[in-house]
């Protein structure tokens, strides 16, 4: 693997008082990237599946180059969540769990598997990318005994539903939702219990509000926007959702997508408003980046990507615009990756 670092290359970066990457960003943005534990709680290594299943499943097929890719993003940890959309959940997921394993433990000098909270320092004191195993859906737990399975083959964050409707509560695409059930009420309890992150990213209103309300830990939204903003989409928080979340200790990362955010033609000055929404309203200690997006930054059908923010510079160009909005350097590192290691660290301590 290469022998430059992630926190080397940052801090020769750092050297120019402007820099141009694709883009142009003042020192201090950079500075705020290297000195960060920089977090993206929807972010994934690539989206091309048919090349991570090489990497997963070929001795050497993660090369040298796409690392360096990696650690030129700026980005410490990933959260690579997914939805597999199988009628085998509980086969399906844990193969996909063993497969990630075997991934990270064939490239120890790369990446580290972030269990606990004092790995996101190991990852960044050591070069390493961060993998945060968590899934977009929790049809896998057929019983509540499976939360503590997962959790044994290394997952920490599951979201309840994914768009629809399964046994713990219903999506945010499903026209009534009657909220958390009994089972998913029983779930939530076993999650804080053993330490895994609830994630209410896709799930509809009401079944939100009741995880929310019987949580003991702090509920996340890894990755969405705000309804205030973009009031037609359903993807979206409202108001009372995000004062909710944050009333917990819960932290909500903001998407990088198009019709999330709200415009046909939507920039990245558009995506920094719904980081000023959610800080505005529930504190700058709750927000976050949960992109959806992977390290290139491009995701298909091209309509979906916001200018700025469509490249594998994305974290520089997001924390530059940070910086001429006028955040504080301490708000910025919050927002980076702070709230969010805050967030896990309560979470994941039993």
């Amino acid at each position: 693997m290469p022998n430059v670092k992630r926190r080397d290359l940052l801090k020769c970066l750092s050297a120019a008082p402007l820099l141009k990457l694709g883009g142009e960003y003042s020192r201090r943005a950079v500075d705020l990237v290297h000195e960060s534990v920089v977090i993206d709680m929807l972010g994934l290594l690539t989206l091309d599946w048919a090349k991570l299943d090489r990497w997963q499943r070929q001795a050497g097929a993660f090369d040298p180059a796409a690392f360096r890719k990696i650690e030129d993003s700026g980005i410490t940890v990933f959260h690579p969540a997914v939805d597999l959309n199988t009628p085998r959940p509980f086969e399906t997921i844990r193969d996909w769990a063993i497969s990630w394993n075997a991934f990270i433990g064939r490239y120890p000098d790369s990446f580290l598997r972030v269990d606990r909270p004092e790995d996101f320092a190991r990852a960044k004191s050591g070069g390493k990318a961060g993998i945060i195993l968590g899934l977009q859906n929790s049809d896998h737990f057929r019983t509540v005994a499976d939360v503590a399975f997962f959790y044994g083959l290394g997952q920490r964050v599951s979201q309840l539903t994914y768009n629809g409707r399964n046994s713990i509560g219903s999506g945010c695409a499903v026209e009534r939702d009657p909220g958390l059930t009994e089972y998913g009420a029983r779930v939530v309890e076993e999650m804080n219990r053993i330490g895994m992150a609830v994630d209410i990213s896709h799930t509809g209103d009401q079944t939100s509000l009741d995880a929310i309300a019987l949580s003991k830990k702090p509920v996340l939204i890894t990755h969405s926007n705000c309804r205030a903003l973009n009031p037609r989409h359903p993807r979206c928080k409202p108001d009372d959702i995000i004062r909710a979340m944050a009333a917990r200790g819960g932290v909500m990362g903001i998407t990088a997508i198009r019709s999330f955010v709200g415009r046909e033609r939507a920039t990245i000055q558009d995506v920094l408003d719904h980081f000023d929404h959610v800080a505005k309203i529930a504190g700058i200690e709750h927000v976050g980046v949960g992109s959806d997006n992977d390290v290139d930054g491009g995701r298909p059908p091209r309509r979906l990507d916001i200018a700025g923010l469509d490249g594998p510079r994305r974290i520089f160009n997001l924390t530059e615009g940070l910086v001429r909005r006028g955040y504080a350097d301490r708000d910025i590192r919050l927002i980076l990756g702070g709230n969010f290691q805050r967030a896990l660290a309560e979470i994941w301590t039993v």
